[in-house]
């Protein structure tokens, strides 16, 4: 009997957990923000302010990422990426500077370093 008791208090104890957090949930104030206001449009002057290695913007079709972190990770020299750093790159990428595309999994890639959008001149 003591053990049957035991785990309808364990059961209890569980349920009334969960009604907890769903409660505390739903109470929580929403900091979603709209589409809108997580798209951050960039100027070509902003971009080129982040030209160095240890800043490193780049624009590719209309997108802008930081690629700061990921210099050091990148399977060719530094060079390779720094001399596009706060530069348009678009081209570059698509050829790596001699005609072959980046692979997919580099392309899967971009998301992780996204800035925001490059606004029209």
């Amino acid at each position: 009997m003591a053990v049957k008791r035991l785990i309808y208090s364990v059961f209890i104890a569980f349920v009334a957990s969960v009604a907890t957090i769903v409660i505390l949930a739903s109470l929580s104030p929403r900091t979603e923000k709209s589409a809108a206001e997580k798209e951050r449009l960039i100027s070509l002057d902003e971009l080129a302010r982040h030209s160095r290695v240890t800043d490193c913007w780049m624009a590719i079709a209309g997108n802008v990422y930081d690629f700061t972190n990921y210099i050091a990770l990148h399977p060719a020299a530094p060079a390779v990426l720094t001399k596009w750093c706060g530069q348009e790159a678009t081209e570059a990428f698509n050829t790596k500077g001699y005609g072959s595309p980046h692979s997919p999994a580099a392309r899967g890639m971009l998301p992780k370093y996204f800035v925001g959008k490059l606004r029209e001149k």
